[in-house]
């Protein structure tokens, strides 16, 4: 029954984040990031993406290690 409640307000909950107004554009017609341009400007996330790579081949390359070594001792 819990699991049923949680499920419902978590839908619920999600449907709110849909009904959000457009946020209202500059006297020029503007949105700040030019007219055609993403709201809130073009943020460049290619150093956050080239880093989580870095992580996670880095991570992928411990646990490789550590289970061959782990296979070696038995």
């Amino acid at each position: 029954m819990k699991k049923i409640i949680l499920t419902i307000a978590i839908v619920l909950g999600g449907l709110g984040v849909f009904a959000q107004p457009t946020p209202p554009t500059g006297s020029t017609g503007h949105t700040g990031a030019g007219q055609n341009g993403p709201i809130g400007g073009g943020a460049p996330i290619d150093g956050g993406l080239s880093i989580l790579l870095l992580m996670s081949v880095a991570y992928g390359a411990k646990r490789t290690i550590q289970i061959i070594k782990k296979d070696s001792q038995n």
